[in-house]
């Protein structure tokens, strides 16, 4: 498919420590939000996620709100959900108790509450655990590494997850990373998905 060329920067060692990630994070924050073309990546990448889910069997998917310039999955979700009634969305509320995140029913015009960082969230809706879990990525490596915001909620609730949901990436080019190296918080990819197509896939999930 094609799309707008992916933006180029010097990049830092991705993994020598946490100043580097944090600099990193800063980095590929901005460049995402001054993507000259980045409405046009977004509706290739609303195609490339409503074909993907065409082949999938799952019956609850959880995804996110977007903020600062993340990719926006529920127009996608919400078409996915309107072949079957059975078909669930949902979007994450901080469990801080446990240190994780549960996931609400989502769906257009269903009550919203801000969180305590100002993100909208469902009030009052039926919690469930998903089978298929839809992450921003602020960038993503080689074979499915994924590099997040760093709070390591991602990696806690997916653990605590039974069983573990298949997880899929979102994002766009601008934020491949090819140095990018693991670190204890990273979460591994089960899929990856860009405006250009489906960049990995575990083929066993």
């Amino acid at each position: 498919m094609d799309g707008p060329e992916p933006t180029t920067f010097v990049e830092p060692d991705v993994g020598s420590g946490l100043e580097d990630r944090a600099l990193l994070r800063a980095q590929l924050t901005q460049q995402r939000l001054d993507m000259p073309h980045r409405l046009q990546a977004a509706e290739q990448l609303q195609q490339v996620l409503r074909v993907w889910l065409v082949a999938r069997k799952e019956q609850r998917i959880a995804a996110y709100w977007p903020i600062k310039g993340e990719f926006d999955p529920l127009p996608a979700l919400y078409r996915w959900s309107e072949v079957d009634a059975q078909r669930r969305i949902g979007l994450p509320v901080v469990d801080r108790e446990h240190g994780r995140l549960r996931f609400h029913v989502w769906y257009p015009g269903c009550p919203m509450e801000e969180d305590a960082m100002g993100i909208p969230k469902p009030k009052d809706t039926e919690a469930f655990e998903p089978e298929l879990l839809l992450l921003p990525c602020l960038g993503y490596g080689p074979a499915g590494l994924r590099l997040g915001y760093g709070g390591g909620f991602m990696l806690r609730t997916i653990t605590q997850i039974q069983p573990r949901p298949v997880v899929a990436g979102l994002g766009y080019q601008q934020g491949f990373l090819p140095l990018l190296r693991h670190q204890p918080n990273d979460v591994r990819l089960d899929a990856m998905l860009t405006e250009a197509g489906v960049a990995w896939d575990n083929p066993s999930v």
